[in-house]
């Protein structure tokens, strides 16, 4: 899932958001409201991590919604 479609989905991604983050309260991911940069800069705001540590766990929190969607999208095989 590239960055905009995160952002157009970004309602429906907050839950999983609040898995990976969940110090982020709803008001601030309000606020963030799916700017990359944003929730960047709440991250390491709210959990002291570097900027770099920040870069990475978004990357990779990015890849599993990939995944994620790749799955929700196959139709169901039969057995």
């Amino acid at each position: 899932m590239n960055w905009d479609q995160i952002e157009g989905n970004w309602k429906q991604l907050t839950g999983n958001i609040k898995k990976q983050w969940g110090k982020l309260t709803d008001d601030q991911l309000d606020v963030i409201a799916g700017k990359r940069e944003q929730l960047a800069g709440k991250i390491q705001e709210v959990y002291g991590h570097t900027k770099e540590d920040v870069e990475k766990q978004i990357l990779d929190w990015q890849k599993t919604q990939k995944e994620a969607n790749c799955f929700k999208d196959e139709p169901a095989k039969a057995i």
